[in-house]
């Protein structure tokens, strides 16, 4: 592939569906690379909506959040029934921003705007839709590690 590669980025409108195309003279090792990559990078999850399937990436979600043994996962405005189980899902996200923040919720790290203790040793989150959530006290020394504390 050499260095000569050339790279096009193309803005498309919303209506358009998001995809990459990789040209290249043959499959290789370089390629297969840059594959696995791209897409562990940002996995996509299927999330179940009445009767429509959503393909949904990972870097899309705010959380995931565990009720009554389902597992919803919740978006800027939408909320999505995922057929995982939350330790699934946990071990999916490794290192790629989300965290077990309580029992039952894994939240992304890239979406939260603001982190404040609460009186009772726990903290609250504030996404950046403006949605709070509530990370157990076991879990905050995993945020503080994150963010670099």
């Amino acid at each position: 592939m050499g260095d000569n590669i050339k790279i096009s980025i193309e803005e498309i409108s919303l209506e358009l569906e998001e995809e990459i195309l990789i040209r290249c003279h043959e499959v290789d090792e370089e390629i297969n690379e840059i594959l696995n990559k791209l897409k562990s990078e940002n996995p996509i999850l299927l999330g179940h909506q009445q009767d429509s399937i959503h393909r949904i990436r990972l870097s899309d979600i705010y959380y995931f959040e565990a009720v009554d043994g389902k597992v919803f996962m919740y978006c800027r405005n939408n909320v999505f029934e995922v057929k995982q189980k939350l330790y699934e899902l946990e071990e999916l996200c490794k290192g790629k921003n989300c965290f077990r923040a309580s029992k039952s919720t894994i939240l992304n790290i890239a979406k939260i705007s603001s982190v404040h203790p609460t009186i009772s040793g726990r903290f609250e989150a504030v996404l950046d839709n403006g949605e709070r959530t509530v990370i157990s006290r076991q879990y905050v020394p995993v945020l503080k590690n994150m963010l670099g504390l």
